[in-house]
């Protein structure tokens, strides 16, 4: 069994902006963003972390570098971390999407282990595949450790929907607020037990 904690990364101005989607879109962190993962910095410095992975996208990267001055640890940016594709979306709020891709909204939100996010992006199916291969790697590597993971909101639903025994058209009934915490404890081929989800009590 491996302990992961796992966070999405701090605001960045296009969070703040609408909520616009990301994506791929490598946007930075805001004033805000910076702050908030310092502040889950120091509600993070009892635990002894073995390894601290981010996405290679900055606004992961940036968060984990943040928190992890706190034990001296290296920031292993992983691939498989990034957030999913969201092709013609990135860049517009809900609204603009469903004012202007309506049909494309509609099936991702009916069918996204098929459909493609954005009719051009990745599917709920392939993000799961490559965090799945990420989970079950870095478990192998660091049995009976705790990890902290840094990466991005949809593609750590999309995972936790599979750990709580969800379909992944329900990806979006989970929330999971800028370094909100959570506490995963994988126990390998995809199972896993949720201790705790979305903690934001070091931003209150």
């Amino acid at each position: 069994m491996t302990r992961f904690f796992l966070l999405r990364h701090g605001e960045t101005e296009w969070n703040r902006d609408g909520n616009k989607y990301c994506g791929r879109t490598d946007v930075s962190l805001s004033e805000q963003g910076i702050k908030q993962a310092a502040a889950a910095a120091k509600a993070l410095k009892h635990v002894k972390f073995h390894a601290v992975f981010s996405s290679t996208l900055v606004r992961a990267s940036a968060t984990a570098a943040i928190i992890s001055k706190e034990f001296g640890l290296p920031v292993i940016e992983d691939q498989r971390l990034v957030e999913i594709d969201f092709g013609k979306w990135e860049g517009k709020t809900v609204q603009m999407i469903e004012r202007e891709h309506k049909d494309s909204w509609t099936d991702w939100l009916t069918s996204p282990a098929e459909c493609f996010a954005g009719e051009t992006g990745e599917s709920a199916s392939q993000v799961y595949n490559r965090i799945q291969s990420f989970f079950e790697e870095v478990s192998k590597t660091y049995p009976d450790k705790n990890v902290l993971v840094v990466a991005h909101n949809t593609v750590n639903r999309i995972a936790a929907t599979q750990w709580f025994g969800l379909p992944f058209s329900h990806y979006r009934k989970i929330k999971m607020d800028n370094t909100g915490v959570s506490i995963i404890e994988y126990h390998g081929k995809g199972k896993a037990s949720i201790i705790q989800w979305n903690s934001i009590l070091h931003l209150l």
